[in-house]
């Protein structure tokens, strides 16, 4: 019955969804548009005084009437004009509505300022034959001024002057207003990116550590019971900090220390060696950065070793870049870019950097002279947030 009814409707079998326009976009005018419509009316009024001052014209043409007169009616007219201002860049900014035309839009733009020049030369005309005394003119009547079709041309390039300033206003404001919307647009994107980054990285990190855990169930019940309090730490932040996608780096290694805790445990040889700068340890780092390193030192390098192992976590100022290295003293395999299991945490390192930092930050894994994989790390050394990178790219590594 339902099903039937809807396909009826249209005769189609689908209902049409009315079209929503999008919101009309209106921009008023601000006290500092104000104060430059006065000053520069001002101007305008201040200029025509000095013209009537300084150009006097030949003897016998003269304009009738002091200086004074000209002064009221220069003021009178640019007052005039300061109260149209506002209401012709008013006009000028709203958006053409998708029913009309733009022929029709412009078509009433003109018609606007046909009536606005008619209703200002009507005036001028006017008070000039009130405030200024002409000599007669050889049909015997009074002349007041430039006749009135003169005065109609005159106020009709001011308005047009004024009406192409509000639209190039109008005009500039509504492509701020893009660009802005834009800009916000891709820095939800890049912030949803990065949120899906550490998504994916920590149901990454929960699945690795809960194999350790289950690896030592019957060995070490003692052992677990800390782990699985080291886990259950680990993982409260990963609810309670995820929304932060920078850290301070001494926070950074307090979360590190859990996860060690909990390898430690499952490797009671292994032997953490920490080289620290204290001016290093209040810049932002991206949280879990160090996580992933530790854990592919571990995987690849420590778990493969007979011996304990050995792993060095470094952190160093070098100028305005902030250098992490994690080495580790295993046979190597942690640094050869095919190494399976590296995939997710290293590739996600790599996505986080390029995400929050661009170019400016590095990242690579070698093997160096001492025969150590180093995992390094260089980003920008600042204590501020980073801004999320609207224009980031797509990261394209696939090794590990």
């Amino acid at each position: 019955m339902t099903s039937s009814a809807s396909h009826s409707a249209n005769g189609h079998g689908r209902v049409a969804a009315p079209r929503s326009s999008p919101p009309a976009e209106h921009f008023p005018l601000t006290r500092r548009d104000y104060s430059f419509i006065v000053g520069f009316w001002l101007i305008y009024a201040l200029l025509t005084i000095a013209n009537h001052a300084f150009d006097p014209g030949p003897p016998g043409r003269r304009p009738d009437g002091a200086l004074t007169t000209w002064t009221i009616f220069a003021f009178s007219e640019a007052a005039l004009w300061a109260l149209l201002t506002p209401l012709i860049v008013s006009v000028a900014g709203r958006t053409r509505s998708e029913r009309m035309s733009r022929a029709a839009h412009y078509f009433l733009l003109l018609l606007l300022g046909i009536v606005v020049a008619l209703g200002v030369s009507v005036f001028g005309y006017e008070l000039r034959g009130l405030l200024i005394d002409r000599p007669p003119g050889r049909d015997g009547g009074t002349r007041h001024g430039p006749p009135l079709w003169f005065g109609f041309l005159n106020a009709l390039v001011i308005y047009l002057g004024v009406l192409a300033a509000g639209l190039a206003r109008a005009y500039s404001l509504r492509l701020g207003a893009r660009r802005e919307q834009a800009t916000q647009l891709q820095a939800q994107l890049a912030e949803a990116r990065l949120q899906a980054l550490r998504s994916q990285l920590d149901p990454h990190f929960l699945f690795n550590t809960l194999n350790a855990v289950s690896s030592l169930v019957e060995r070490d019940p003692r052992g677990v019971r800390r782990m699985i309090t080291r886990l259950s730490e680990l993982l409260r932040y990963s609810m309670e900090g995820a929304r932060e996608p920078e850290i301070t780096l001494r926070r950074e290694l307090d979360l590190l220390d859990r996860y060690l805790d909990i390898m430690q445990v499952r490797f009671p040889g292994l032997n953490v060696l920490r080289l620290l700068d204290d001016g290093a340890l209040d810049v932002m780092v991206p949280s879990m950065i160090l996580q992933p390193l530790v854990e592919n030192a571990i995987r690849h390098g420590v778990e493969k070793m007979t011996e304990p192992g050995r792993i060095e976590i470094e952190a160093v100022l070098d100028g305005n870049t902030l250098v992490l290295r994690v080495s580790d003293n295993g046979p190597g395999e942690s640094a050869e870019p095919d190494s399976e299991s590296g995939g997710v945490g290293l590739s996600n390192t790599r996505a986080r950097l390029e995400q929050l930092y661009g170019a400016a930050a590095q990242f690579s894994l070698s093997r160096n002279a001492e025969e150590l994989t180093v995992a390094e790390v260089r980003l920008p050394a600042t204590r501020d947030r980073a801004e999320l990178r609207v224009e980031g790219s797509e990261s394209t590594n696939d090794e590990r």
